[in-house]
């Protein structure tokens, strides 16, 4: 992959859900589930963060290989080697999961 991210932007590979079935807690899922937009994903890239009042860089807090959540609809979609990846604000990431 060849982008690099400006100001607090961040590359996120998303994480899909198995499509439809059952599922452990005995839930039945049906097959639209994997149509919906996801919310978990692994960071790519990173921007360089964005300037505060004073000029000076701040750091961004996430770094790449991140598995994050982020806000559903917060993220722009782009395609890539035939390969999707969303492009969120530092401010769009929920969560850093361990």
């Amino acid at each position: 992959m060849n982008i690099k991210p400006l100001h607090d932007r961040v590359v996120i590979e998303p994480s899909h859900k198995d499509k439809g079935g059952k599922t452990k807690s005995g839930i039945y899922l049906p097959e639209t589930v994997d149509k919906e937009r996801p919310e978990q994903g692994t960071v790519v890239a990173v921007g360089p963060g964005k300037f505060d009042e004073d000029g000076k860089r701040m750091p961004m807090s996430v770094k790449k290989g991140d598995s994050v959540l982020f806000t559903k609809y917060g993220p722009n979609e782009i395609k890539v080697d035939d390969k999707e990846y969303l492009i969120a604000k530092e401010e769009d990431i929920l969560a850093i999961l361990d």
